[in-house]
């Protein structure tokens, strides 16, 4: 276990469960204990609500640290307990691993984890008196994590009782974004990608170890495109939307390859036969919509490229005519990840706060 320390800005290290060889992490970020409560000897256990947070990355880059918002962090610290938490990203995983790595990471954290935090913050000679509400867990994502956070609505046991969804791929996964082959930019304007430079991470795979840590790395300003992402990993989710073959890496079926008979069934003017998925339903979030779904907050830029807003708009139909309560708020002009754009905290103030309260609504 890495070394931790005990503040509001150095989170607690706890690996929550090793699978294919490696160690999967969550970070613990405490609130921060007044100042008389840590000069007390004798401090009563208080348990706080905790949200767990999935990071985004394509399913195919990043982790707990990467893309972190920050805002969210800040604004709940003083009264609930924030997580952050890797998953086995693809390839080689596939939607089965994340489901499973997310369904585990929310059974660790309303289980062992409190037993950890007495051990942990014993050794580290730490006062803290916050520990975890078992029965009042939320869970938030931002894209790819978005796709996290509806398998754990689904599947979690518990399930949370809130879910934040920003710009969250999952609401729809057959639209031609996934299934169609892409000609020309389709992203931010950025370049169409060459397959054969990304072979490592192409269907056969000779080599590939199973990882869920990839961190974010970039060329230096002297390369011919400076600041250009130097892990392929950044890059690759964008490859598979471009073949449109990403379906194929999520559900892990490539021969014969998934995308290819859905491709052809979502342009019939026939209803959609659910049959066709029936094999990997569990992992299609809009398939798995019923009435104990927890309540959710959708947040979705317009012009977003990557992760389209009708997939939020889908979803927020499909709660809402389930009886869900759930909240669609879309922010006019606004790309993918706005939130971390430069002067985001200003510009959307009013939206985080929206947030931050839905939580506490909820939560608390």
């Amino acid at each position: 276990m890495p070394e931790n320390q005990c503040n509001i800005d150095s989170p607690l290290v706890f690996i929550y469960k090793e699978v294919d060889g490696i160690h999967v992490l969550l970070d613990v970020y405490l609130p921060p204990d007044d100042v008389d409560q840590q000069q007390s000897t004798q401090q009563l256990i208080q348990y706080r609500p905790a949200v767990v947070y999935f990071h985004g990355g394509g399913l195919t880059v990043g982790n707990r640290r990467s893309w972190f918002p920050t805002w969210l962090k800040s604004r709940l610290s003083a009264h609930i307990i924030f997580i952050s938490a890797d998953y086995r990203l693809i390839p080689p995983g596939t939607g089965y691993d994340v489901l499973a790595d997310v369904k585990d990471a929310i059974a660790f954290v309303v289980g062992d984890l409190n037993v950890q935090l007495d051990q942990e913050l014993a050794d580290l000679g730490s006062g803290s008196r916050f520990r975890i509400d078992p029965t009042s867990i939320g869970v938030a994502g931002t894209s790819a994590g978005g796709f996290c956070t509806y398998l754990c609505a689904i599947h979690a046991v518990p399930k949370p009782k809130v879910i934040l969804s920003l710009y969250g791929m999952g609401g729809d996964l057959l639209t031609d974004q996934y299934l169609a082959p892409k000609a020309q930019s389709f992203l931010r304007g950025r370049e169409m990608l060459d397959p054969a430079q990304f072979s490592d991470y192409m269907h056969p795979f000779s080599n590939l170890q199973s990882t869920s840590d990839s961190p974010l790395v970039y060329h230096p300003q002297s390369y011919h495109i400076p600041g250009y992402p130097a892990n392929p990993r950044m890059l690759i989710s964008r490859l598979y939307l471009q073949l449109g073959v990403a379906l194929d890496y999520i559900t892990g079926q490539h021969e014969p390859s998934s995308s290819v008979a859905l491709r052809k069934a979502i342009h019939t003017e026939d209803l959609f036969d659910e049959a066709l998925i029936s094999d990997h339903k569990i992992i299609f979030p809009q398939f798995n919509v019923t009435s104990d779904w927890p309540e959710t907050y959708l947040i979705h830029g317009t012009s977003d490229t990557a992760v389209l807003p009708q997939e939020s708009r889908n979803l927020h139909s499909l709660l809402s005519k389930a009886g869900v309560e759930v909240v669609l708020e879309e922010l006019p002009g606004r790309e993918h990840s706005f939130d971390y754009q430069p002067g985001a905290e200003l510009e959307n103030e009013g939206s985080f706060d929206h947030i931050v309260q839905f939580f506490y609504r909820h939560l608390t």
